[in-house]
């Protein structure tokens, strides 16, 4: 059949490969629904690019996936330093740059195919992240296949896509299925009416081709009917082969299909000439996964399981060191025992390479035999054993944001190690599922187990699980504000981390005593860094991950945005790389709180919404998430405020954290004083200063200014932040300034309107009404109108209500010197506002206009005529 309607694709395919030639190497998407015809336009472009340097790597569509898949594919391919670190099991770090090395050589432009990417296990996911980041100077053209229908909002694919889209070497290549005149061509001599056809398969290529082929004359959803109908013609001999074939995975070894089967070479013949599976090396593998998954699923359950143990015992004589492949016919030929020996150590393998989801599938998959619940387990494993099992599905659970399970995970593995009378475990344990109930906010739990940790190990003399022990219990007081005590705890550890080289143990201390040295007054950044450090150059993925999130956190809260935003990004690429969601909603989390505190109230209101709803119920990710809907509800008026704040205040009492109950209480001090209710918002002004001894300058500047502003007669602590300061020393305008030019409007607006200064109550006003800050604004207008002020804004501006863009009387004096090439720099001198306030409107214009950046916000203006309209 001609490849039709698919001209156009094969251009764009072309002009990324010349780009990629010369130097600028380019990643392309190739999407489009199951059967529409991806695999083939690929096969196609490498007809047509003949000179190129070719590898073809493939996500195979097993339950679990087996990590870096397509990287392993390659290597198989091109063997040298890369397959030598393949067979090294050489950490994942290693294994990436090999890989750009490996797809970079000089010399013929290198095509890199990596096939059903929806079936990409994260580890792959991450590669293509890194190297969607390092290919712009590399020949090296990367073509991604994937079935886009039917992605969940949460699917790992979807979030990896995202991050690929906006590099700069991605391209997009959509295929759309065909048009009732291509249809019609394919049709044209086969007897169906062309319409029908086309109505038939919706213009699926693989439909309409098997349907052909087949010579039926209907068509189910799938294309079943279609694929067996082509199977039926083959021999009983053949058909088992095919049968075989189909249930050991996307592509089969020869060997392995001779292997199993004793099939002579005719019938493998007869396999390629149905044209159901085409030749791949030394490799056979289907020409449409549909087609595989018809075929398997027309096998009876009981030869399924019987082809499963063939395909397992001939791995094993063929020496296969897979264990994910291995573990997958296991569990489908019901063979427990080999469940057991290989799930595992798939699992330790894919947690290694930071597929920490195939990892807890892996743990999950050797607990539904070990668990006695499955037949063909002849003795049940031992008490250590499943509290090994156990461990590692808590730990990888832990850092995929799944609580409830991890803590149901790690109950079980503490009764186990129990049983076997381990106490050193047992310690372990305790202190795990500290972390646990910490983040499920149980406080009580969480400080009473890291206790019983302690008491536990000490007795038993310096160990690495002591060294931790101290750790955890470090970060749990500190948590609670009893700085003093967590400094001593994590000396402690680090004492005993430092002779036995426990480098996880000292990254996690120090960030603990940089987090406590923050919090009262002294020097942390530098300690900050070297846990991140420590942690990065030992490839300590959680507490890599807790630095980045701490350094995210503590320079926002100190309202050092620049600093926040630069390890959020960063942050977000080893997160998301490495597969810790937890760290990632948290940094995530903390960028929408800056988003909120710099006035980019949708943005924040937009990704906060995002977050809840993947968050786990009573965590501490959706407590923070929760604070942040329900104020920016209350500022704007909006219904439903207190849903979210109640629900922030309940989680965050038991979190019993200052750190988490002063911006709550705060919040809703806020929300009342907002509805002018003054004894209600005092009351929790007071909740918030009973814990607030516990925080920093800045949380106990905002308990000081609010205990003021709600009438409150108890005294307000010292040593605030500078704008808290300044508001309280009766220096209301220099206060409002240094909100300002930390780049904290609304801060800075409810400053001004604390004063009984027309002017300043104007500009307050201005800046609630254009942030939408209803309620503010309505209590401003009242104090103006107080002052016997009657020429009153009533609302937004009549000119951003009508602007096509809604761009502010600000944003479009912003947008003028954007068209001339002004820098933020030279915008904040003509303006005479500070560069960060410049930052914040270019960002909100970029938004409004839908411009990536400041330059195609400026070219789109001027395409729309708004350039010469606001210069």
């Amino acid at each position: 059949m001609r490849l039709l309607e698919r001209e156009a694709s094969l251009a764009s395919l072309a002009e990324y490969a010349a780009e990629a030639r010369s130097g600028a190497g380019r990643l392309v998407l190739v999407s489009g629904e199951a059967g529409v015809g991806k695999s083939a336009l690929v096969e196609r472009f490498q007809r047509d690019l003949p000179d190129a340097r070719w590898s073809w790597g493939m996500c195979d569509g097993l339950s679990t996936p087996r990590p870096l898949g397509p990287l392993f594919d390659v290597a198989d391919q091109r063997g040298g330093a890369l397959l030598e670190l393949c067979r090294a099991e050489a950490g994942r770090e290693e294994l990436f740059r090999g890989f750009l090395r490996a797809v970079s050589e000089p010399g013929a432009l290198n095509v890199v195919v990596v096939e059903d990417v929806h079936w990409a296990d994260e580890a792959t996911l991450d590669l293509l992240r890194f190297l969607a980041r390092r290919l712009s100077n590399a020949p090296v053209l990367i073509i991604v296949t994937y079935r886009d229908e039917g992605l969940a909002t949460g699917d790992p694919l979807r979030a990896a896509l995202g991050d690929l889209v906006v590099r700069r070497p991605a391209r997009r290549i959509a295929l759309a299925p065909l048009s009732a005149a291509a249809v019609a061509v394919m049709a044209a001599g086969t007897g169906w009416e062309a319409a029908e056809l086309h109505r038939l398969t919706c213009g699926n290529p693989f439909y309409v081709t098997e349907v052909v082929r087949a010579g039926v004359r209907e068509v189910p959803p799938s294309a079943r009917d279609a694929v067996l109908a082509r199977a039926m013609r083959l021999d009983g001999e053949s058909r088992r082969v095919l049968d075989v074939a189909a249930l050991t995975g996307t592509r089969v070894e020869s060997r392995l299909l001779e292997s199993v089967t004793d099939c002579p070479a005719p019938v493998l013949d007869e396999l390629l000439g149905c044209g159901l599976m085409i030749e791949d090396g030394s490799w056979l593998r289907f020409r449409h996964e549909i087609a595989r998954l018809a075929v398997a699923g027309a096998v009876p359950a009981h030869r399924a399981r019987t082809v499963h143990g063939l395909v397992l015992a001939a791995l094993a004589g063929m020496g296969c060191d897979d264990d994910a492949r291995m573990a997958f016919h296991a569990e489908a030929a019901g063979d427990a025992g080999a469940v057991l020996r290989h799930a595992p150590a798939a699992a330790r393998r894919a947690a290694w390479l930071a597929s920490h989801r195939e990892a807890a599938a892996q743990f999950r998959r050797a607990l539904r035999f070990a668990d006695g619940a499955l037949p063909g387990l002849n003795n049940r494993p031992d008490a250590a054993t499943l509290a090994g099992l156990y461990e590692g599905l808590a730990d990888e659970l832990a850092l995929l944001d799944l609580w409830p399970e991890a803590a149901e995970a790690g109950e079980q593995a503490l009764a186990q190690w129990r049983a076997a009378g381990d106490r050193p475990r047992e310690g372990a344990a305790l202190r795990r599922m500290s972390r646990i109930w910490w983040n499920l906010c149980r406080a009580d739990q969480a400080v009473a187990a890291a206790e019983a940790a302690v008491s536990i190990l000490e007795p038993l003399g310096p160990s690495a699980e002591l060294a931790w022990a101290y750790a955890v219990h470090a970060n749990r007081r500190m948590l609670q504000g009893e700085h003093d005590l967590a400094t001593a705890l994590a000396l402690r550890a680090q004492a005993i981390a430092e002779p036995l080289n426990a480098t996880d143990v000292l990254s996690d201390v120090l960030n603990t005593q940089a987090v406590s040295a923050a919090a009262t007054g002294g020097a942390w950044a530098g300690q900050m860094r070297r846990a991140l450090e420590i942690a990065l150059s030992g490839r300590h993925q959680d507490q890599a991950g807790r630095a980045y999130a701490n350094l995210c956190s503590m320079h926002a809260s100190q309202r050092q945005f620049a600093d926040a935003e630069r390890y959020m990004t960063e942050g977000l690429a080893y997160c998301d790389e490495h597969d810790l969601t937890t760290y990632a909603t948290h940094l995530r989390s903390e960028w929408a709180t800056v988003l909120e505190w710099s006035g980019r109230w949708d943005e924040a209101a937009a990704l906060s919404a995002d977050l809840l709803a993947a968050a786990t119920a009573y965590s501490c990710n959706r407590l923070c998430v929760l604070r942040k809907i329900g104020v920016l509800r209350a500022r704007r008026g909006e219904p439903g405020a207190w849903e979210y704040l109640d629900e922030a205040a309940a989680t965050a009492d038991r979190t019993a954290e200052p750190q988490q109950i002063v911006p709550v209480r705060l919040a809703r001090a806020e929300a009342h004083w907002l509805e002018g209710d003054a004894d209600r918002a005092r009351h929790e002004t007071e909740l918030a200063e009973e814990a607030s001894p516990g925080c920093d300058i800045w949380d106990r500047g905002a308990v000081a200014v609010w205990l003021v502003r709600t009438g409150s007669a108890r005294p307000a602590p010292g040593d605030l932040a500078e704008p808290y300061r300044l508001w309280l020393d009766d220096h209301p305008m220099k206060s409002a300034q240094a909100w300002a030019d930390l780049g904290c409007l609304y801060d800075a607006a409810m400053t001004l309107a604390d004063t009984p200064e027309e002017q300043a109550l104007r500009r307050a006003l201005e800046i609630f009404t254009g942030l939408g800050a209803t309620p503010a604004a309505r209590i401003v207008r009242q104090r103006l109108r107080g002052l016997g002020v009657r020429s009153l804004p009533a609302g937004p501006r009549a000119a951003t209500r009508e602007h096509p863009f809604g761009l502010t009387r600000r944003e479009r004096q912003v947008l003028a010197l954007l068209c001339a090439r002004y820098t933020n720099q030279e915008i904040a001198a003509a303006m005479f506002i500070s560069a960060r306030t410049v930052a914040h409107h270019v960002s909100a214009i970029l938004a409004k206009l839908g411009a990536p950046t400041r330059a195609a916000a400026a070219d789109r203006a001027a395409e729309l005529g708004l350039a010469e309209a606001e210069s």
